[in-house]
């Protein structure tokens, strides 16, 4: 069976995945992965690239030292621990503690006698504690503008439900995402920051999608009495899940390849920093679209008076249902098993003269 095959038997509802009757399951999965990564948030916590905390890199390129000759030769000079780590493209970048242009030129000298590598071609980059306070203050206030904008957007567009369930659909793909970086241990650089904000708007896309086959299919739902309100946000779910699928699969492949090719291969450290946060960012907001948002969603509109009463009658109008099935095998049970319409009395023959 071909996934077109798969994908139209699930939005004519001929086969179905019960991603709303789960919600337990998804909602315990959901809570032992948000667990993990506070976990890891509150022990590990993150690991911070020198634009937020301050400090000096220097990159040395095509070096003839070793990494561990590197960071005592820096060490000793700043007097202080250095974090030196090779790229991909074998240069190797020592990151040291905030210090001035004089010990910074000191650090070169000394790098470029040990690694043996002309001063002039090791880059340098001197960043303040401040600046980095500066770009968090900012990005922290970029991601509650936007979580802002969008419950406006859609309350408007939707309801007030529809948007606290992306909201929290949203926070749990951060947490996740932000969780992943702690356990890690992979830096948090400005770049990764934009991975963050931009995996904010993938989830939002993907769960707008879902959310409106789901109003699609709940309009005027309370004038019949066939299907619940649960029942229909979930075959919305089905009838988007292929769509969902195809798309996370188109967007993550030039991911991968970032990954693979841009910081594996040609050393990139920061298409590295903004590929990670779109890779698991991007899984895990499929994921939440799925799942968390329109699950959270019909359990919270379960909750009105009118839902309420519309499952109700479903459940009233199946048991009648059940109800006549078992009259008619009850029938089919005393004639031994076949119900047949009663014969019409024949005319008698007239007798022959």
């Amino acid at each position: 069976m071909g996934l077109g095959s798969l994908g139209h038997r699930l939005y004519s509802g001929e086969a179905s995945i019960n991603f709303v009757g789960r919600r337990k399951m998804w909602y315990l999965i959901s809570a032992v992965i948000l667990i993990v990564a506070i976990a890891a948030l509150l022990v590990r916590g993150l690991n911070l690239g020198i634009e937020f905390r301050g400090g000096a890199e220097f990159r040395i390129p095509s070096p003839t030292c070793s990494v561990e000759q590197a960071r005592s030769t820096a060490s000793d000079v700043v007097g202080g621990e250095a974090i030196v780590t090779q790229t991909g493209a074998g240069d190797i970048r020592v990151q040291v503690p905030p210090i001035d242009p004089k010990t910074s030129d000191q650090v070169i000298q000394a790098l470029s006698a040990e690694c043996g590598v002309p001063a002039g071609d090791i880059q340098s980059q001197l960043v303040g504690p401040t600046w980095g306070g500066e770009i968090a203050n900012k990005a922290l206030i970029a991601l509650v503008v936007f979580l802002l904008l969008v419950a406006i957007f859609l309350a408007i567009y939707f309801e007030w439900r529809m948007a606290l369930a992306a909201l929290v659909a949203l926070i749990h793909d951060i947490v996740i995402t932000v969780g992943i970086y702690a356990l890690t241990g992979l830096e948090v650089t400005p770049a990764t920051i934009i991975g963050f904000l931009t995996i904010l708007g993938y989830s939002l896309y993907d769960t707008v999608v879902v959310f409106d086959k789901v109003k699609e299919n709940t309009k005027g739902i309370t004038g019949q009495s066939v299907m619940t309100y649960s029942e229909s946000a979930n075959l919305a779910v089905n009838q988007t899940l292929v769509r969902s699928i195809n798309t996370s699969i188109v967007a993550l492949l030039p991911v991968v390849a970032i990954i693979i090719v841009g910081a594996g291969l040609l050393g990139a450290g920061t298409l590295l920093d903004l590929a990670v946060a779109l890779l698991v960012g991007m899984v895990a907001g499929t994921y939440s679209s799925l799942t968390i948002a329109t699950v959270f969603l019909a359990q919270l509109k379960e909750a009105q008076p009118e839902m309420k009463a519309l499952a109700q009658r479903v459940r009233g109008r199946r048991a009648a249902g059940r109800t006549k099935e078992g009259e008619v095998g009850v029938a089919l049970a005393e004639s031994g098993g076949r119900v047949q319409p009663k014969k019409q009395v024949r005319s008698k023959r007239s007798k022959r003269g």
